[in-house]
């Protein structure tokens, strides 16, 4: 059963403490959720990843339907069996990668013809196929059909697409027929209309679904439009549901979507940067595949106590990058999640203890601070 309780709401900001239950934990908020696109966080088993204290992780319909199949994941047991992963999964209805990656794609009010980018071959995604696959996938969350609107296009496009969008979620519903073991949430889309942001939030809220999601936003904008749009709608949101932002998931991106009144972000840049080399520090950005680290003997962040911290030096992690070795990914990687689970375990407690407003201030004072450090060699 899928419930939401709102501990604590910010008195300085939008910020907002909660917890969730599913059928497969207890999920505190606000939460990052690492993202297992093909039923794994790249270079992380399933209990590395629950060893850096992540709660829920997202899974991907599209990926998983088109690569091994959903019937087959059924047949395992579900995701949860399939991936070894004991705690929450949410899944994504696909719509994303259908208009991202998928070939000769057309859209008609039924759903969405398209080619896989695998193999070429042609499918055929409906609002109803969208849930049946998930519940297939036994997700605990799972996200309605939508569109998610190329940044930019104009007004009348976006009216039209976001109510189509709307009106997929109503076919989602029926099919989902409000199951007490998998949640499904309703997406908010609009582009960069204030206007169509605030009328789908509003007509999305009216069905008083266990959660909302706001898609559609950092996909080419600046972040200064997207957190102008979160100002917007945040009024509009419902107080005792979840809020997720789809796909953000930068350090900065957080820590300014929680001031906002988000609950939960997924990403897949920390562990996509982690296989380019870089990794998050609480100095920034850090690529340590650069030869400036070829005899750094420091941990990847002086202030980190990950086990990739803990145990192996820049030098060292540079080198196994350079020599092709996959291990400097996995601690890259490894150590970037974690990251994010600290972060997010600040957060909570700067809400807790009601200085959010001032913890947002530090976080960019400290980083600032930081970078000038590191550029000094201390």
């Amino acid at each position: 059963m899928f419930e939401f309780d709102l501990l604590k709401k910010s008195s300085d900001s939008a910020a907002r403490l909660g917890v969730f239950h599913t059928c497969h934990g207890i999920i505190d908020t606000p939460i990052f959720m690492p993202v297992g696109t093909c039923a794994s966080v790249k270079t992380m088993t399933s209990e590395e990843v629950a060893s850096t204290g992540a709660q829920i992780i997202l899974g991907n319909t599209y990926h998983l339907w088109m690569r091994p199949g959903s019937e087959l994941i059924a047949k395992a047991g579900g995701l949860h069996r399939f991936m070894n992963w004991s705690g929450s999964i949410l899944t994504d209805s696909g719509g994303f990668q259908v208009f991202s990656l998928a070939e000769n794609r057309k859209i008609e009010e039924e759903g969405v013809h398209f080619r896989s980018h695998l193999d070429g071959s042609r499918h055929f995604l409906t609002p109803e196929k969208a849930i049946q696959i998930q519940q297939q996938l036994g997700s605990d969350i799972m996200m309605q059909l939508d569109e998610c609107i190329p940044y930019p296009s104009d007004y009348d496009y976006v009216k039209e697409s976001t109510d189509r969008t709307q009106r997929w979620l109503e076919r989602c519903i029926d099919t989902w027929g409000h199951s007490q073991t998998q949640a499904l949430f309703g997406i908010i889309q609009g582009g960069t209309y204030p206007d169509l942001r605030v009328a789908a939030t509003e007509q999305i809220k009216s069905y008083q679904l266990p959660g909302i999601a706001i898609g559609g936003l950092s996909v080419g904008e600046e972040n200064a439009v997207m957190y102008e749009i979160l100002d917007h709608i945040e009024p509009h949101l419902p107080v005792d549901r979840p809020r997720y932002l789809m796909g953000v998931g930068t350090p900065e991106d957080l820590v300014e979507g929680v001031y906002r009144g988000v609950d939960m972000f997924d990403c897949v840049w920390p562990t996509r940067i982690g296989r380019n080399g870089a990794v998050i520090t609480s100095r920034g950005r850090l690529t340590v595949r650069n030869a400036t680290y070829q005899e750094d003997f420091r941990p990847l962040d002086p202030e980190c106590d990950c086990f990739a911290c803990q145990n192996y030096t820049r030098a060292y992690i540079r080198h196994l990058i350079k020599a092709n070795e996959i291990l400097g990914l996995r601690l890259c990687s490894y150590h970037n999640v974690y990251y994010m689970m600290r972060l997010i375990d600040r957060m909570r407690e700067a809400i807790r203890e009601d200085r959010y407003a001032e913890f947002r201030q530090n976080f960019y004072r400290d980083l600032e601070e930081a970078k000038i450090q590191e550029k000094l060699g201390k």
